[in-house]
């Protein structure tokens, strides 16, 4: 490498900053003012910038400085890259006091709508300038985005398995239930056996699903595998098949309770009850959060 080439490696872009503001005031004394520096140290910094690139930047005057030919040159540069590098400190400055950014999340139906929604509705009136994006689909399928970092963390529904670098914290219990509409009234106030479900049409969940997961290992716990008459996508509409008598749904009770409490729908008594299980906020420790992230996963967790 040539020697010139060597003193161009040293230069820092301190050099540039002050240089920058050495053509923009006019004057080393003015750009030493706006600087905070002494008028001294700023001359030598153009020396040593000039010395560096080996040719005059400036024509010194007895009302400041001029551009040479070259300082001209590479002035069209310097400012450009200088104010995109202040636009860049501006946008992370907006980033840190939340006046922008992006928060990306993973969520099924079913914790969005029992637990998430109002959290968000909260969370934008306080930071109407951030944007949420919301994935939504399963929990296996949601939990294989947090681990490949497409989602910054997400609220899914357990049991969940321990996997290293991942963090669970419950956050809200819930209740999986049984109901039907009123084609199956003669089973309305009976205690169940499980092995009843095997002889009814049952309404469930996809199999890949953590819901349906949970409930075909606690069924075969107690003895029962499940056929199900219909597989679908989401609990509301278990919730309306159920309301139109195709068979017994199977859901997580919010889901139906507005219609047990209008009497359209039923929950089925069973000699023992399914145990509670829990939505969880769900971090992975290898992906840093940006501040916003941070922002709405402390307001989750209050």
């Amino acid at each position: 490498m040539s020697k010139d080439g060597d003193n161009r490696m040293n230069i820092s872009l301190e050099y540039y900053r002050i240089f920058y503001h050495v053509v923009k005031e006019g004057s080393i004394t003015a750009a030493a003012n706006v600087l905070c520096v002494s008028q001294p140290a700023v001359s030598q910094t153009m020396r040593q910038l000039e010395t560096a690139l080996g040719t005059p930047l400036f024509l010194r005057a007895q009302k400041g400085v001029r551009l040479t030919a070259e300082g001209q040159a590479l002035f069209r540069y310097v400012e450009r890259g200088y104010e995109l590098i202040l636009q860049g400190e501006n946008a992370l400055q907006s980033m840190l006091e939340l006046e922008q950014g992006e928060i990306h999340i993973g969520a099924s139906d079913m914790t969005l709508k029992y637990y998430l929604l109002p959290f968000l509705e909260r969370f934008h009136e306080k930071y109407p300038k951030l944007k949420v994006y919301v994935t939504n689909g399963p929990t296996p399928e949601t939990l294989r985005n947090l681990r490949e970092g497409k989602i910054d963390f997400c609220i899914v529904s357990g049991p969940l398995q321990e996997t290293e670098g991942i963090q669970a914290q419950a956050v809200k219990e819930i209740r999986d239930v049984f109901v039907a509409g009123s084609r199956f009234a003669k089973l309305k106030g009976e205690k169940l056996s499980w092995k009843v479900l095997q002889e009814l049409p049952v309404i469930c969940l996809e199999q890949e699903t953590s819901s349906r997961k949970y409930i075909d290992s606690f069924l075969q716990e107690n003895g029962v595998r499940l056929q199900a008459e219909f597989e679908l996508a989401t609990s509301d509409m278990i919730v309306q098949f159920a309301l139109r008598n195709l068979g017994i749904g199977a859901v997580v009770e919010p889901f139906a309770e507005e219609y047990i409490r209008t009497g359209e729908l039923f929950e089925l008594e069973f000699c023992s009850k399914i145990p509670k299980r829990a939505f969880y906020v769900v971090t992975d420790k290898r992906n840093p959060l940006s501040k916003a992230a941070k922002s709405l996963l402390e307001l989750l967790q209050e």
